[in-house]
């Protein structure tokens, strides 16, 4: 399958910090691919860096068959970027913002294609709702309305979910997966783990550096890390105890159970043994 972004060794620095450190990343034609990493990780700008809004200070590649430094115009054309940040006239109605992106980008038949995409994202009845009193959700499928108007063959979402409710989450990653269906590419960043999961594939991405790349699977098969659940009254709350324990790399509460992990699974057998007994349970996976 072709791919529709295709770069390599990527750097991008701001006087003497280096915000992408020789990121390579390849996604198919119709893929999803979730873009993972702590903030500051370097994640907005790589995003940038691939539909043309930022210049890159070395590697280079394509993106939708065009040059990422030559031809960033015609990259720009084809992409639909939402920012982390909701960007619309909130003094306008959603039908006006949608028809003022529309006339930006020249589009023809433009109160029609506006129509089909206030249907399509459950945006009809609220058309001449002022933006500026819409909830998160509804901001959100504005914005990607906004996104897909002029029919991209890219999608780039930052933290598109961020502060929405679950039920808006859920409705807004069937969307996602419907555009995918259709032959549009998406690379969204989040910092959900559910939302990393619907994706066909994780790029995790850490000090400006692509650290993992693969299925969520194939991740985790990849770490090498050894994992136990335990289970029982209070063993949620012996996290403290055992995250200094050698052969320990991290220590979790969830809900009621503890997450213990480590890359030797005798050492941390070694370090949960004397906390064993008082759990019902303790569990490996």
């Amino acid at each position: 399958m072709a791919r529709a972004i295709d770069v390599h060794d990527l750097v991008k620095r701001y006087g003497k910090r280096t915000v992408v450190d020789h990121v390579s990343l390849a996604i198919e034609q119709g893929r999803i691919c979730g873009f993972l990493g702590p903030n500051g990780s370097g994640k907005t700008t790589t995003l940038r860096l691939i539909c043309g809004l930022l210049t890159p200070d070395g590697g280079g590649g394509t993106c939708l068959g065009h040059d990422l430094v030559r031809e960033r115009d015609a990259i720009k054309r084809q992409a639909g970027y939402m920012t982390q940040r909701f960007g619309l006239y909130e003094d306008l109605t959603i039908r006006e913002n949608l028809e003022f992106v529309g006339r930006v980008y020249g589009l023809d038949h433009l109160k029609d294609r506006v129509g089909k995409s206030l249907e399509r994202l459950g945006l009809e009845t609220r058309q001449r709702q002022l933006v500026g009193t819409l909830s998160g959700g509804w901001k959100q499928r504005l914005a990607l309305a906004a996104c897909v108007l002029h029919e991209p063959k890219l999608l780039l979402l930052d933290e598109p979910t961020a502060g929405v409710d679950p039920k808006a989450r859920r409705a807004f990653w069937d969307e996602i997966h419907s555009y995918a269906a259709e032959g549009i590419t998406v690379l969204v960043s989040t910092h959900y783990m559910d939302e990393a999961e619907r994706c066909h594939e994780i790029a995790y991405i850490a000090y400006g550096e692509l650290m993992a790349r693969g299925s969520a699977a194939e991740i985790i098969e990849q770490s090498g890390l050894s994992a136990f659940i335990a289970r029982g009254p209070g063993a949620d709350r012996l996290a403290p105890q055992l995250r200094d324990a050698p052969g320990v790399t991290a220590a979790a509460a969830f809900g009621a159970t503890l997450h213990v992990c480590g890359p030797d699974r005798d050492a941390l057998v070694r370090a949960i043994e004397p906390f064993r007994r008082r759990s019902r349970t303790c569990s490996s996976i």
